[in-house]
């Protein structure tokens, strides 16, 4: 209605018809801020008006949602939430499995952290010792055995490793083919006989056939002819069988079994290391998290109550407000047990990466608390205080409403379908739940509080003690001590209108209006903090140009975890080769061809195969048989001669017989496992390979697909990352254009994109310097970094872009006055409550303590130093005052409407 009203008023004026363009929509601009600033204006009057309600009811709807607890669930399902939703290799995993069941192959399909299905893993090594002697030999075999005979009793069975286990042909369990390699060495050495030849990463077992065993041996030291000299590690791995409810619940408890078991035979046995590791270590590292933070969270609550407090404190016990730095995280607290509980009883489930909620909350909320303290000490103290509150809601609550409002929607992009990482859609969801929660309630919870504390400063009350404070005449009268408690300046005593101001013995508002605003407009200075932004530039784009995806599991689990154990013992001894590639070529082809021939060894070529098709190939030239055989004989000599033979029997389940429509029977599907070696780089040269192999794969004449269940989470995963990312900015962007007329001036706009642009473009470069990787937790970071380098700089902005008549410097030094203050008591108490951060012991919470902290840094530093320096000399410009009479009243007119500009409109015209 004010705006309609205004917007009328303005346009029945026929002059404002032929008035330019731009000065139209800088009308229509200054309309519709002045009737959102009288909206807030009436809303800070009708929460003054009803303080207890507004007190008491934020309270309330917290207690109720709190109760739901009693329901907290947590997501244990860790593919679900780092996994890629949309994939290529879903789709290729699926086609695979209605071939050849990934369950049944999983024990030849290997790879490292990744492996489908309930199974235990054990690393083995022998520090600078033989994992092959026989002494390690017989301590091997010891292990196995007191493996295959741990028992789970459930259900009045006791359930061992040959009730669970995976079954070959001959209904024995699946065993890795290392295990066969140490038996027939310690066979050997029983009998005195040569031990047979072994060879790396393939060799022949005494029956024959062909074994990969490049995942079971580590730290290899080879001989001529890829024999093995030595080996320093040794890997074995139980594959269970997990079909019915009742079998996964079993094989669980006997993971649970296996790691004990392993616990005690290194007590037993110290001369061998163990690194145990099963298909729910990372479910169980990766919420261990939660468990391993709640102390430092502790001592970093403490630490930002202890400095909201200091920030809020001054010697003036009137009109120092400590509760409000309190109550300010208070209203912060109460905003994440109700969004907690709203997600509680929405059904949703609680992982490890919902620790970052409260922080980014944190950030939001202590800004907009202490940006409303600041209007308030700029209100005059001889209003009422509804007059003061109400003025407080005109002047902070347009800017911290549309820094939600970006908030809302950067973060409600992230929480849309189209994001492919469910992890980040969930804690994108929660926290625009979060947030507007945190915003309602700093607009109700904190700014009744904010009246009540107003009561006790115009009632001259202790803001502590809630005790009257006597008048300077009878406070002569009482001991030192107590006049040091009490004390305060009365209004009473003031015989100039500066003298009123009392808030000005506050430190920060002290050093900042008197020290910094003059060092940092030096002319002086400004060289080198230009300077200064150069080299951080410079450092920055060093970093960007480093930037490593962390598709890796180890980056979200807790660091003394079984997990990291196990996975450095993999990087150090089994790095040297890739997991296993299934090549499944999925459509009919002439494979006695000779020109398809030549095609899939070329494929192949280059990798170390487990290929039937190669060992069928070498047995017709053993045999002095052509390659080249008509179809039915390339078939019938394959079924009933190549696959009888035992040494290559395995290689039954590699492929797939079909009845074509001629009655003839054809290979109508098969596989070859390919084996890629690798350097230490070994993930990111997985991903080049992935691409090259699906390129192939689209140009080749023969039809086939790669998998591993590793491809799962490698697969699109920087596009899915950086998606939520890219399209959070380009909401923001989009927000920010079509806002362009809430705002004083579009070039406001602009800076704030040139300046979260900036602050992005360093915190990712300077993250990467310190070693974060670009996963799921720091592109949120990211997200998060967008909303608060808007925040903090945009009422800086804001005021610089408003000001008339005053030169660029001047304005800049009355800009940071107003705001500079509760920037730098945000950034101080947000720090302090991320520092205790890097002491918990776990990558998750080590990379949001990194992204964050560096967010807070280098914002301050643009909101403080880069901002004030080069809005000195860049647009918006400041208009020169064309009349020269009388310069110092008019500079003290136009002070004092800055100062004041919170007052009524009949006090500024009767100034």
């Amino acid at each position: 209605m004010v705006v309609s009203r205004r917007w009328e008023r303005l346009g029945s004026r026929r002059p404002f018809l032929s008035l330019p363009l731009w000065l139209q929509s800088r009308m229509l601009r200054q309309v519709l801020r002045e009737g959102l600033r009288t909206s807030f204006y009436k809303l800070g009057h009708f929460v003054a008006n009803h303080p207890v309600f507004f007190l008491s009811a934020p309270m309330l709807v917290s207690i109720l949602l709190g109760a739901s607890f009693s329901r907290y669930r947590v997501e244990e399902n860790v593919e679900y939430l780092l996994a890629p939703k949309h994939s290529l290799a879903k789709i290729e995993g699926n086609l695979v499995d209605s071939l050849f069941p990934v369950n049944r192959s999983k024990h030849t399909l290997y790879s490292d952290l990744q492996t489908p299905g309930r199974y235990g893993r054990v690393i083995v090594t022998s520090g600078r010792g033989n994992i092959l002697d026989q002494h390690h030999v017989d301590l091997i075999l010891e292990l196995h055995s007191a493996v295959t005979q741990i028992q789970v009793h459930m259900l009045g069975f006791n359930y061992t490793f040959a009730h669970l286990c995976m079954l070959d042909d001959n209904s024995s369990c699946i065993v890795d083919d290392v295990l066969h390699v140490l038996e027939e060495l310690r066979v050997a050495r029983a009998h005195n006989r040569s031990s047979p030849p072994l060879r790396y990463p393939i060799t022949t077992l005494q029956d024959g056939r062909e074994a990969y065993i490049g995942h079971q041996l580590g730290g290899v030291q080879s001989g001529g002819q890829k024999s093995v000299h030595s080996a320093r590690a040794l890997q074995l791995t139980y594959h269970l069988q997990a079909v019915t409810p009742l079998n996964d619940v079993v094989a669980t408890r006997w993971e649970a079994e296996f790691c004990r078991a392993l616990e005690h035979y290194r007590e037993s046995h110290p001369e061998v290391t163990l690194y145990p590791f099963t298909s729910s270590s990372p479910q169980h590292d990766f919420q261990k998290t939660t468990k391993v933070s709640e102390c430092p969270l502790l001592v970093s609550l403490c630490l930002c109550v202890s400095l909201a407090v200091l920030c809020c404190s001054m010697r003036d016990c009137v009109r120092t407000k400590p509760w409000l730095g309190l109550l300010a995280l208070v209203s912060v607290g109460l905003a994440t047990l109700t969004s907690a509980g709203i997600v509680n009883l929405a059904g949703g489930r609680y992982n490890s990466t919902f620790l970052g909620i409260p922080f980014i909350m944190l950030g939001h909320g202590l800004l907009g608390t202490f940006e409303m303290l600041s209007s308030w000490r700029r209100t005059r103290e001889d209003q009422h205080v509804k007059e003061r509150v109400a003025a407080v809601f005109s002047d902070c609550m347009l800017p911290f409403t549309a820094s939600t409002t970006m908030y809302l929607v950067t973060f409600g992009i992230g929480a849309s379908p189209f994001t492919n990482i469910e992890a980040v859609r969930l804690f994108c969801r929660n926290t625009c739940i979060s947030v507007l929660f945190n915003y309602l309630y700093v607009l109700t919870f904190y700014g009744s509080n904010l009246v009540f504390a107003g009561y006790l400063e115009n009632n001259y009350q202790h803001s502590l003690f809630c005790r009257k404070v006597p008048k300077p005449d009878l406070l002569l009268q009482k001991p030192a001590w107590y006049r040091f408690l009490m004390y305060t300046q009365f209004n009473e005593e003031a015989s100039e209108l500066g003298d009123l101001r009392a808030y000005e013995s506050h430190l920060l508002v002290t050093f900042m209006r008197h020290y910094y605003c003059q060092w940092i407009t030096n002319t002086y200075v400004k060289p080198f903090v230009v300077l200064f932004y150069l080299v951080y530039v410079s450092f920055a784009l060093m970093g960007y140009l480093q930037v490593n995806e962390g598709s890796d599991l180890s980056n979200v689990v807790a660091t003394e975890t079984g997990t990291i154990a196990y996975a450095r013992a993999q990087q150090r001894y089994f790095s040297s080769y890739s997991p296993v590639i299934g090549f499944y070529i999925y459509e009919s082809v002439e494979y006695w061809n000779a020109s398809v021939q030549e095609d899939v060894l070329e494929y192949t070529k280059g990798f170390e195969r487990i290929s039937w098709f190669e060992s069928y190939l070498g047995y017709l030239r053993s045999v002095n048989v052509s390659t080249s055989l008509p179809r039915r004989n390339f078939t019938e000599r394959l079924r009933s001669g190549f696959l009888k033979r035992p040494q290559f029997l395995h290689f039954s389940d590699d492929i797939i017989f079909g009845r074509q429509p001629d009655g003839e029977v054809d290979v109508v599907a098969s596989r070859i496992f390919l084996v890629a070696k690798t350097t230490e780089n070994k993930r990111e040269e997985m991903h080049v390979l992935l691409d090259t192999l699906r390129k192939l794969s689209l140009t080749s004449r023969i039809k086939f697909i790669i998998f591993n269940p590793s491809f799962v989470y490698m697969d699109r995963y920087a596009s899915s990352v950086g998606a939520p990312l890219k399209n959070s900015c380009v909401a923001a962007l989009f927000l920010l254009f079509f806002s362009a007329f809430l705002v004083a001036d579009s070039l406001v706009n602009v800076w704030l994109t040139v300046t979260s642009a900036s602050v992005e473009f360093g915190v990712i470069g300077f993250m990467t310097l310190w070693q974060v990787e670009l996963d799921c937790v720091s592109v949120l970071c990211l997200i998060h970094g967008v909303n608060y380098a808007m925040d903090t700089c945009g009422p800086l902005l804001s005021t610089f872009a408003l000001g008339r008549e005053c030169t660029r410097t001047r304005w800049v030094q009355l800009a940071l006055e107003r705001h500079g203050v509760p920037v730098l008591q945000s950034c101080l108490c947000y720090g302090a409550a991320l520092l205790p951060l890097a002491t918990v012991p776990s990558n998750l919470t080590a990379t949001l303590f990194r992204c964050l902290f560096l967010t807070t840094v280098i914002t301050l530093f643009h909101c403080l130093a880069i901002l004030p320096v080069l809005l000195t000399f860049l647009p918006p410009s400041k208009k020169k005052r064309k009349e020269k009479k009388g310069p110092e009243a008019r500079d003290e007119i136009e002070c004092m409407e800055m100062v004041d500009s919170t007052r009524v409109v009949d006090q500024i015209t009767t100034v």
